[in-house]
């Protein structure tokens, strides 16, 4: 439509007659709109969506289900049970701008019962198929983008239902915009056995990032070179000699040369480590430097190459002071400069190839041989791309968690690299699988498990997982204190302190249902319950001498957090008013509420008084998840 063509039909539109003001108004924001290139789709309400217009989704610790290191320090990872929109909402809060990778796996839309929408399965007849997944994803990934920090990346597995669509959705400037795209990889699964016309050999892979301007350079030391280092450093664990050793090398990489590509020239010893003698200290081009280079041995110079040497002399002789250059026999060879094996890197590739059907006995081979999950991710292609994309103190979360691969690689690489990432897990219980399999899997691998075939597996004992469920009180704030009491789980994930201590002043203890302290390696929070112990909580501050900080919450019925009571204090504490500081994170996430008074939920009895009875505390309504 043209420009004059839109002009007489407003003018039109603004002319008839019969229309309410409220219809005239909505025509013309139609034809006023400039079309954009990109995605449409019809929007389909969610029930989960809807219920969230009504109630404020928290998180409550299920106890008895932690597993505590004895290692001090442990990372603390995160199992959520409940809807993922949900618990995204939860962490809108706890997590924003903390989450350095995501990593999805959402349902595919194969229309083979992979994907449920409002409780149905969606079939591959549903004409609606499409909407209600961009609709049901949209949501999700708009949350997720405001988790991510400035360095974040995400990468979602899709397959050829919806990789399209779900390119077109990312490239979209309000969520991560082309220019944020980092690439695509291709996971090369097993052959499909009953192809139709063309075998369907992989997955995808999308990755983007917040702001790709801040990405640093992706690469690693080689996977081959790492397995030299590693044998390096098992043949010195048992006291050989430099020379044994390399010769013990040299015949171990022979062997296995197959599998060490581009690296197996790194065969060379001395003492500290492995290295390559291929760097030719001469000059390829013309141009280089004319000095003498005296042999150590002889004392006679070497044979001058005919465009010279590489370096200038001072940085040739800062080699050979350092022990970085490898001498020949005598004068007559030229020297050459060690190549270290740390520094052969490699960087993340568009085509990995994994066969599923060995991922899935891995599996199985925790559970003591039991099938309890089709076609689990492989933990150790995660790993690996978590490597590339996380630094070694970093929140990973994925929010479709399925089987938990994503914690089981991340707690891998922390053992293989001595790093100190955290997970966040979510997903729902449907069939069990959050306590049946997310949970035990990872359970296992924390304590150790026996295959079937009676190996036993060692456990990755220095972590910690907590387990928590989605729950809901009332947009209508009720009772704050009973409110900021209910969030505690929250902000003790939100801070990452768990180790609860009493709070003291003049030789007396404070009750905790008035306000709790948590502590940990000098951080420290408390959270103040009644306004009315804010003196005592002031004057146990005023006793101690405090090094960093104090995050203290303060119930209030506004955004003041009394800041002129703890004016005595306030170089030793930061000051957070709740829930207000809460309902503000979620201000931009929850849909509107709806007008008039909805009818009562219906909850389950036994349901509710389980809730009861493991959170003490009534002002939960209902909880997200089952464990039937």
């Amino acid at each position: 439509m043209n420009a004059e063509t839109k002009a007489n039909l407003i003018r039109r539109v603004s002319s008839i007659a019969g229309l309410t003001d409220d219809e005239r108004s909505a025509l013309l924001e139609l034809l006023r709109t400039d079309k954009a290139y990109g995605l449409v789709w019809e929007n389909k309400p969610e029930a989960v969506e809807e219920r969230l217009r009504d109630e404020l989704p928290v998180l409550t610790e299920v106890k008895e289900r932690a597993i505590i290191s004895d290692i001090p320090d442990a990372p603390n990872h995160i199992l959520i049970e409940g809807d993922n929109l949900e618990a995204l909402t939860t962490l809108a809060y706890t997590h924003a701008g903390k989450i350095d990778v995501i990593y999805i796996d959402p349902p595919y839309n194969t229309g083979n019962k992979d994907f449920i929408y409002n409780d149905s399965y969606v079939d591959s007849e549903d004409t609606y198929r499409h909407s209600k997944w961009l609709s049901f994803m949209s949501k999700r990934l708009r949350i997720a983008k405001k988790l991510l920090s400035d360095r974040g990346v995400i990468f979602i597995s899709i397959d050829d239902n919806e990789q399209a669509n779900l390119k077109l959705l990312c490239d979209d400037k309000n969520l991560f915009g082309q220019g944020n795209f980092i690439g695509q990889i291709i996971l090369k699964t097993a052959t499909d056995n009953n192809p139709s016309q063309i075998n369907i050999e992989h997955e995808y892979m999308l990755c983007y990032a917040k702001n790709k301007s801040l990405q640093d350079n992706w690469k690693r030391t080689s996977q081959a070179a790492k397995r030299i280092i590693e044998k390096y450093i098992e043949l010195k664990s048992t006291g050989l000699l430099i020379e044994q050793i390399q010769v013990e090398l040299r015949k171990w990489i022979k062997a296995n040369k197959k599998d060490l590509p581009q690296v197996a020239h790194y065969n060379n010893v001395d003492e500290k480590g492995v290295y390559s003698s291929s760097s030719n200290s001469s000059n390829p081009h013309p141009g280089g430097y004319m000095y003498d280079i005296i042999h150590p041995i002889t004392n006679l110079p070497c044979p001058k190459p005919a465009n010279g040497w590489r370096w200038p002399f001072v940085t040739f002789d800062e080699y050979n002071r350092n022990g970085e250059i490898e001498w020949g026999k005598d004068h007559t060879t030229q020297p050459h400069v060690k190549k270290r094996i740390e520094t052969s890197t490699e960087y993340l590739r568009t085509l990995i190839y994994e066969d599923n059907r060995g991922t899935t006995k891995a599996l199985s081979d925790i559970f003591g041989g039991e099938k309890v999950f089709d076609n689990p991710k492989p933990h150790h292609v995660l790993s690996r791309i978590i490597d590339f994309a996380s630094a070694s103190n970093s929140i990973i979360l994925d929010f479709f968690a399925g089987s938990g691969t994503t914690l089981h690689a991340v707690m891998q690489l922390n053992a293989e690299d001595g790093g100190h990432r955290q997970c966040i897990l979510v997903t729902n219980n449907e069939n069990g699988i959050c306590k049946k399999v997310t949970y035990e899997r990872n359970k296992r691998v924390i304590n150790g498990y026996t295959k079937p075939n009676g190996e036993a597996v060692d456990g990755l004992h220095a972590n910690n997982l907590r387990y928590y469920r989605t729950a809901f009180v009332s947009r209508d704030k009720g009772n704050n204190a009973e409110l900021v009491k209910l969030l505690t789980d929250m902000l003790c994930i939100k801070e990452d302190l768990y180790d609860e201590f009493p709070i003291t002043c003049g030789g007396r203890h404070l009750r905790p249902d008035f306000a709790r302290r948590f502590s940990k390696n000098a951080r420290e929070m408390i959270i103040i319950y009644q306004q009315e112990v804010i003196k005592f909580v002031i004057d146990s501050i005023k006793e101690r001498d405090v090094r960093h900080s104090i995050k203290v919450y303060v119930c209030s019925p506004e955004q003041y957090a009394f800041d002129d009571d703890f004016a005595e204090v306030l170089d030793k504490v930061e000051l957070c008013a709740m829930p207000d500081a809460l309902l503000k994170a979620y201000n931009n996430i929850l849909p509107e509420r709806r007008e008039g008074v909805l009818p009562p939920i219906d909850i389950d009895e036994d349901e509710l008084s389980e809730a009861l009875s493991e959170t003490d505390n009534p002002y939960i309504i209902k909880k997200g998840g089952s464990d039937d």
